[in-house]
């Protein structure tokens, strides 16, 4: 019976302070828990080249091994339609011998778990099967997205990423006008999890420090196309800090203003007003200097249309 290669995760931000048991189960969908228990008992699972327990938090640049196993064992998720693999390489900004960047589409995910099938990298890894996520996209925003192909570039822009010498700016339409005093917010964020599983973020002393610096590009009668820049990369940032601000994110059913997104639905919007324009970084293995931009979709743009 064939089995399957040994598998190397690094694990990005989003993924820290989760225990090795629960990320193992979302990550090795159709594989009984008791086999991941089993493997895990018997030191088959390692964490930076050491035995860990199944209790282990797992930590932001941690290398996960994950054993060969029977390929019975895992609930293999369907093959990606040649339709979608194809609608994804269209959109595809920039690549060389060590990354591709995308302009990932709203709606889907950068990755499968969480009853979530398969997502953008499982669907390029058809094309190319060493692909991995460098980091993340919620499914609902659109724009930039880094995958690597190789381990070592991978380690080397998580390491970028950590020491903040990736530089990421959105574009995103918010409610109201923006005082001057507003436009830079230092505000700690702390990540729950609800029991249903939700992701919930919210301001509070207690969270990681984060800071975002929002500059006005169009004003429009109720509304402002704003631009923010990213000097912390915390989950669901620039949604939470909008909202603190009292400048809530059109289309954002989590965080949102329900006037403003009913306002905004009526003139089109379907969706999360929030798109990752450009990312600059320079790797240092090949000293090459990468600055990409990503257009805004259609629909994006027909919503800003309408406001004019």
């Amino acid at each position: 019976m064939a089995k399957s290669a040994v598998e190397y995760i690094t694990i990005i931000s989003d993924f820290a302070t989760q225990r090795i048991d629960n990320f193992l189960i979302n990550r090795l969908k159709g594989v009984p828990k008791t086999h991941i228990y089993k493997i895990l008992r018997k030191g088959e699972v390692r964490v930076n080249k050491k035995r860990i327990k199944q209790t282990y938090r797992l930590q932001e640049g941690d290398e996960v091994r994950i054993p060969p196993m029977q390929l019975e064992d895992r609930n293999t998720p369907p093959a990606p339609s040649k339709q979608l693999v194809t609608f994804l390489s269209a959109r595809i900004l920039y690549q060389d011998d060590n990354i591709i960047i995308i302009n990932k589409p709203a709606g889907i995910s950068v990755h499968g778990g969480s009853g979530i099938k398969l997502g953008v990298v499982e669907a390029l890894r058809t094309i190319h099967p060493k692909l991995e996520l460098v980091h993340r996209l919620d499914r609902d925003t659109s724009g930039c997205l880094i995958l690597a192909k190789k381990r070592s570039t991978l380690r080397e822009l998580h390491t970028l990423l950590r020491e903040g010498q990736v530089k990421k700016i959105y574009h995103t339409l918010t409610k109201g006008h923006w005082k001057q005093s507003a436009l830079r917010v230092e505000a700690s964020l702390l990540k729950n999890q609800l029991s249903s599983g939700e992701r919930i973020v919210r301001v509070h002393d207690e969270g990681k420090p984060s800071v975002t610096i929002f500059t006005p590009l169009v004003r429009y009668k109720y509304s402002t196309l704003m631009e923010a820049l990213l000097e912390t990369g915390r989950t669901h940032q620039i949604r939470v800090h909008a909202q603190f601000r009292g400048h809530q994110v059109a289309g954002d059913e989590k965080y949102g203003d329900k006037e403003f997104n009913k306002q905004m639905h009526q003139l089109g919007l379907k969706r999360l007003f929030l798109h990752a324009y450009f990312i600059e970084f320079t790797l240092p293995s090949s000293g090459k200097h990468i600055q990409i931009t990503a257009p805004l979709d259609d629909d994006l743009q027909a919503c800003l249309k309408a406001l004019e």
